[in-house]
């Protein structure tokens, strides 16, 4: 064949459509669980030494 520059190839192509479909999927359980089980926003107690009596 002559046209070697338009040969795709498949194998790297199904790679790459899996690999979307899998982003797709986790990025929809994370919004569930996001949902789900909410996490706190920005509340960190201050980490410092405790107070002795």
């Amino acid at each position: 064949m002559s046209n070697d520059d338009k040969l795709i190839d498949f194998t790297a192509e199904r790679d790459k459509r899996i690999h979307d479909l899998r982003d797709k999927k986790l990025n929809e359980l994370r919004d569930a669980f996001e949902q789900a089980l909410p996490l706190a926003k920005s509340k960190k107690k201050p980490k410092g030494k405790p107070k002795k009596p």
